[in-house]
């Protein structure tokens, strides 16, 4: 509870929106109807603990980024840290709170949200021939767009004609055809 206030405290001077809940499965609620790119958590909570928490925040489809910060007085050993980074976990604080250390874990989540958000959008683009549609991949192999996608996401298939496609190029052909 001391952790708590301190800890929002300190991020609300340092010009942050602060939302705080007193267990992980209310946190979790919230993030889950509202993600945020910032967490601050702590390890040990009721309801939900902290890796528990993170691991739902990753395993969320559909959101952006969100850079996990674990709070903890729990260290005990390179065994620890790894149960944490396979949770997901991106940066440690110990506690009690240094307000010097949560400045820095800070500026570094927004640079790594920074560019998470480039990567994100520059991944999203894809190079398409404007003859043909073919796309090209990150070796520079051009190939159908359903082959891209397919490899891509492992989505199928299944070819049709539009309505105006049908109009404007199959029915004409159909009926010069149909002429002769």
């Amino acid at each position: 509870m001391i952790s708590r206030k301190l800890l929002t405290t300190t991020l609300k001077q340092f010009g942050h929106e602060v939302k705080a809940f007193d267990n992980g499965a209310d946190a979790w609620a919230y993030f889950d109807a509202t993600p945020v790119r910032v967490i601050v958590s702590d390890w040990l909570m009721p309801d939900l603990d902290g890796l528990d928490f993170c691991r739902k925040v990753r395993k969320r489809l559909a959101t952006e980024y969100t850079y996990f910060i674990l709070l903890t007085a729990n260290v005990q050993g390179k065994d620890t840290y790894m149960e944490a980074m396979n949770a997901g976990i991106d940066d440690f604080l110990a506690k009690p709170l240094d307000r010097d250390q949560i400045w820095m874990r800070l500026k570094v989540a927004e640079r790594i949200l920074k560019y998470a958000t480039t990567i994100q959008t520059l991944e999203s683009m894809l190079p398409i021939c404007s003859y043909c549609k073919k796309v090209r991949d990150d070796n520079n192999y051009w190939q159908q767009v359903e082959t891209y996608l397919s490899n891509r996401t492992g989505t199928s298939f299944s070819h049709s004609v539009c309505p105006t496609c049908y109009a404007t190029k199959v029915q004409p052909q159909i009926d010069q055809l149909r002429k002769r």
